[in-house]
């Protein structure tokens, strides 16, 4: 029985990187990416209206921990409590949750889909560091996140007893959902900023020395990032964002260090001059010897006599 081995083509990604990809196969390829994404985050939306309940109750934990956000319900239940000023409200916030869940759950779908598209366009060594890239920016967005829920928590309450009222108070559901939302955002591309700095470093636009002459101008532009980004008005939220910021600046510049150092920077011919420093340029004395004969010049000739033009009857153009 004899097998025939059939050789398959070049794929969407040999085709898309070696430029044999036409223009229409490109937005062909761009509208098949798009529709497998939304797809994702269809599925994604779905799975988010299920669990939006959980979601939203875990959320509401630093609101619950006030003594304040608990009443008597009419079976004389102790219940934590929100305020609700619409009729649809609660809708459009579930809605809300299972859209923030939905992007999250259907990620690793629809950036998938985004990296196939953009990626044949990239070096080798560029996609290796861009998987190394990612691979950090997500646990960095976690922990941002992290330390958000943690700040809401002691925030919560010092922003609600420092008010007029001067004790703490039941809240709208959808203002609250919306500050929690927001600090977890901020926070969480806020511990994104050493990456910026290390692609700044490892693609040779600036040096770890040159990082480290700015730390002054980094922790004060960090804490007025922390003053003007953050919805807390409250000391603790801010001064906790822009000190981790300033750790992670510091952290980034260890990095940009060792990396600096693997690559053999710094020790460049002008490493250690200052700007206004002359170059130690090293002196070369060369004897000046007698230089070579020059012949004179040769004489020209003289021009050759030219023809007698013929009458006009006797010429035609390329026309007669």
């Amino acid at each position: 029985m004899a097998i025939s081995l059939r050789r398959r083509g070049p794929s969407k990604f040999e085709q898309a990187a070696d430029g044999s990809m036409t223009l229409i196969e490109h937005v062909r390829e761009l509208r098949n990416r798009l529709f497998w994404a939304s797809l994702g985050i269809v599925a994604g939306l779905i799975v988010g209206f299920v669990v939006s309940m959980q979601v939203f109750d875990l959320l509401s934990v630093p609101y619950c921990n006030l003594e304040s956000s608990w009443i008597l319900n009419g079976k004389g239940e102790r219940v934590c409590s929100f305020l609700t000023l619409g009729a649809t409200d609660q809708l459009v916030l579930r809605l809300k949750i299972a859209l923030w869940v939905g992007l999250i759950v259907g990620a690793p779908v629809w950036l998938y889909q985004l990296w196939a598209f953009i990626a044949p366009g990239l070096h080798r060594h560029e996609r290796k560091w861009a998987y190394v890239f990612v691979a950090i920016a997500a646990p960095l967005f976690g922990g941002g996140a992290l330390l958000a829920y943690f700040v809401i928590g002691h925030s919560l309450a010092f922003i609600m007893q420092s008010g007029v009222i001067g004790s703490t108070t039941q809240l709208e559901v959808t203002s609250y959902i919306g500050f929690v939302t927001n600090m977890i955002l901020i926070f969480g591309v806020a511990f994104e900023f050493p990456l910026v700095l290390l692609m700044l470093n490892f693609t040779g636009v600036v040096s770890a020395k040159r990082l480290l002459s700015w730390w002054r101008i980094v922790v004060f532009l960090s804490f007025v990032f922390a003053a003007i980004a953050t919805p807390d008005p409250g000391p603790f939220g801010m001064t906790l964002l822009a000190a981790c910021m300033s750790l992670l600046y510091f952290i980034s510049v260890g990095v940009a260090t060792l990396n600096d150092r693997r690559k053999g920077r710094g020790k460049e011919m002008y490493a250690g001059l200052d700007d206004d420093e002359t170059s130690p340029l090293e002196e070369e004395h060369t004897p000046v010897a007698v230089s070579d004969r020059i012949d004179g010049p040769a004489p020209v000739q003289s021009p050759a006599p030219v023809a007698r033009p013929l009458p006009l009857d006797s010429r035609f153009d390329d026309m007669t």
